[in-house]
């Protein structure tokens, strides 16, 4: 049968139709009312964003410490009783990045001079809320205690109560996401929610994390030289810098690492932290001769100085953000100032006025006293996640270097649950978007194959063609779907189910 008789066609929102809001708000109660913010007054937004609320809870009864959020209830006209969490990574980056650039209600490309109303919203299927955690992150305030993701965990718990207290989300089923350094927020939150077998706050049915922290650092440094040669085509590297990382990669056993260890299904387990290719112990450090990750970034920067480690394809001239990204170097136009950062935002969200925010990192100490102590995800909590919800979904963004798909994979390969190491077979099945129109080209997104999956035992792996670190920026209809199978809307990533109808004041379901 040819593709294109699998595809259905629909509609999507136009930026100039009104997102549908429920005529009595179910959330609307008496503790909730000081966190409501207008939607028609939202700084730089032209449009109505409709109902949601913003500000600051504390963690349990510890007002000195507080936890920043942002809430939209769903625009389905009949919603079901779940929520969706959503946590930027860093660690130390505010989750309201991924709000605004990623799959919010709101959205701000690059480039463009204002936001703009946002079709592949999350918020359309499902409750949505983005939250600044830990303490130090966004606008998360109080003082850091946090020595490792137990500690963080635990604080979110105390929070989380509060919040469900305030908004009477009581049994509702709890849906955890994220990216990158969510990789470990994720886990090690959903694990203690778990544990605490109290539905009426945790009921965690499921959780998907995006390019995500999982392993150790020495597994992407195994995988530079595979990825530069994936895509010497975009990287334009001269035959010395190829011939460097070639050598740096076979000396520190990188290659050999990657051709014994990502197979399937894996042939054995690898090896203890202190023993991988590369590092000085743990997994933590990298002896400075096998730093492949510096040598090709500071290489591939010289080539292209508008080079993005989060999506390799970007070139010059480099857009002006608004949420000040690359957030190591932002640039900021004469005149223009960081989103969340102007006092008119943070009145009209409730943020507190004399926090200065910044996308990644507010805290001089950052989020942990010291560092993050804690053992990756996959060598500690995420299995259990897998075992308990069979609901866990890893996605990853081809174009990425900052996080590699091989590094993603090696940590998979590694991890046993439900009686097994590893995937037994890779990621090829069609991860397929249906066909669609695209209205409105500042939010437009693809159709048709955008990558592979595998899913086995509990666990959705997938590969996003197209897409780097942020895949709802590059990919949102990806994103979108995947948020479907995760709360079971869809089958898999290969149905060829379309998407919601979209349009005025009503949302369909599948």
């Amino acid at each position: 049968m040819r593709l294109s008789t699998l595809l259905s066609p629909f509609l999507l929102l136009s930026c100039t139709e009104a997102v549908a809001v429920p005529p009595k708000s179910r959330f609307s109660t008496t503790d909730a009312a000081k966190f409501k913010v207008n939607g028609s007054s939202i700084p730089s937004v032209s449009f109505d964003a409709g109902e949601s609320y913003a500000g600051s809870l504390p963690l349990g009864n510890d007002t000195s410490s507080n936890l920043f959020f942002w809430f939209w209830p769903t625009a389905d006209p009949e919603p079901r009783d779940e929520i969706v969490i959503w946590l930027n990574g860093g660690p130390g980056c505010s989750s309201l990045g991924g709000m605004l650039k990623e799959h919010g209600a709101i959205l701000w490309p690059n480039g463009l001079p204002a936001p703009v109303r946002n079709p592949w919203s999350w918020h359309h299927i499902s409750n949505v809320i983005y939250i600044d955690q830990p303490i130090g992150a966004g606008f998360a305030t109080g003082n850091v205690t946090a020595d490792n993701e137990d500690d963080v965990a635990r604080q979110f718990l105390a929070f989380w109560r509060n919040f469900v207290d305030t908004f009477q989300l009581h049994g509702f089923k709890v849906y955890i996401t994220g990216e990158s350094y969510a990789g470990m927020y994720v886990p090690y939150i959903s694990k203690h929610m778990l544990a605490a077998n109290d539905s009426r706050y945790f009921d965690v049915k499921g959780a998907m994390i995006n390019d995500p922290v999982i392993g150790y650092p020495a597994l992407t440094q195994a995988t530079v030289n595979y990825f530069i040669q994936s895509w010497s085509n975009i990287l334009s590297f001269n035959d010395s810098n190829y011939d460097h990382i070639a050598n740096l990669s076979k000396v520190c056993g990188y290659d050999n690492y990657v051709d014994t260890y990502l197979s399937f299904p894996p042939r054995k387990a690898q090896p203890v932290p202190s023993k991988l290719p590369g590092s000085l112990g743990e997994g933590t450090g990298t002896i400075s001769s096998c730093d492949a990750i510096q040598y090709f970034q500071s290489t591939a920067l010289k080539i292209n100085p508008g080079f993005n480690v989060y999506q390799i394809t970007q070139g010059l001239p480099i857009p002006w953000d608004v949420l000040g990204l690359p957030a190591t170097n932002p640039y900021i136009p004469p005149g223009e100032q960081i989103y969340f950062d102007r006092q008119d935002v943070k009145k009209a969200i409730h943020a507190p006025l004399d926090v200065d925010w910044k996308l990644c990192g507010t805290s001089n100490r950052g989020v942990f006293v010291v560092s993050d102590t804690s053992v990756p995800s996959s060598n500690g909590p995420l299995p259990y996640v897998i075992e308990k919800t069979n609901n866990v979904m890893i996605n990853h963004g081809s174009l990425d270097s900052l996080l590699t798909t091989n590094g993603t994979l090696l940590a998979v390969q590694n991890m046993t649950w439900h009686g097994k190491m590893g995937l037994q077979s890779p990621p090829r099945q069609p991860l397929l978007i249906p066909q669609h129109e695209n209205p409105d080209l500042r939010v437009a997104s693809g159709q048709g194959v955008m990558g592979t999956w595998r899913h086995e035992r509990g666990l959705t792996l997938s590969i996003v063609a197209k897409a780097g670190h942020m895949i709802p920026t590059t990919q949102p209809a990806v994103a979108f779907r995947h948020l479907q199978v995760l709360l079971g809307r869809v089958k898999d990533l290969s149905s060829a189910d379309a998407f919601p109808t979209i349009s005025g004041n009503t949302t369909a379901r599948n």
